[in-house]
């Protein structure tokens, strides 16, 4: 499960920019820890495949008042209606920082990537609320799986293009290794 993540524009000049052209296009973008139902920077693509940055909220309503559903399973996220056709339409990528899990003994751990900027995949829905963001999560590697039982599918920087833009490029990464991660203990 991904159920926060850090987005620090200060610490990496890609993720300023990231932050600066989201800014352009939305008010609000939560920089440091972001939790569900915070209105974060993503990377999608329009109808016309043009590439661009814009805030969003995490997470889709629930099925109770006040429920959110932040992430999706990369084994069924094509199957669930729920989920189907959104991840099919409007794909999306969460730029980061670093993402966090928790064990058992609910200790907080940093997954991070050698100081360069994490990307996740995700997919966004229009509800009458607005546009809303999910994650997408995956089996753990091993850099994860002694902390927790799923991880965020991520993506590097040079398919995201083709994650948003390709349906078959984008069904067959539902299936893709992860690579190893840095952890610290937070």
């Amino acid at each position: 499960m991904c159920g926060r993540y850090r987005f620090s524009p200060n610490e990496n000049g890609e993720i300023k920019r990231i932050y600066n052209l989201a800014s352009e296009n939305s008010d609000s973008i939560k920089i440091g820890e972001v939790f569900p139902s915070d209105t974060t920077a993503l990377i999608l693509a329009d109808e016309q495949k043009d590439i661009l940055v814009t805030g969003m909220q995490w997470g889709f309503p629930g099925f109770k008042p006040s429920q959110l559903i932040i992430n999706a399973r990369s084994e069924t996220v094509k199957e669930k209606k729920m989920f189907s056709s959104a991840f099919k339409s409007t794909r999306c990528v969460f730029p980061t920082t670093g993402f966090f899990e928790w064990d058992k003994e609910k200790s907080k751990y940093l997954f991070t990537l050698s100081a360069q900027p994490i990307y996740i995949c995700g997919f966004y829905k229009t509800f009458k609320e607005g546009a809303r963001s999910i994650i997408i999560t995956t089996e753990p590697n091993q850099s994860v799986s002694p902390i927790h039982n799923r991880m965020p599918l991520l993506i590097a920087k040079a398919d995201i293009n083709r994650y948003l833009t390709n349906d078959d490029f984008a069904d067959d990464y539902l299936k893709r290794n992860m690579p190893e991660l840095t952890v610290e203990k937070v």
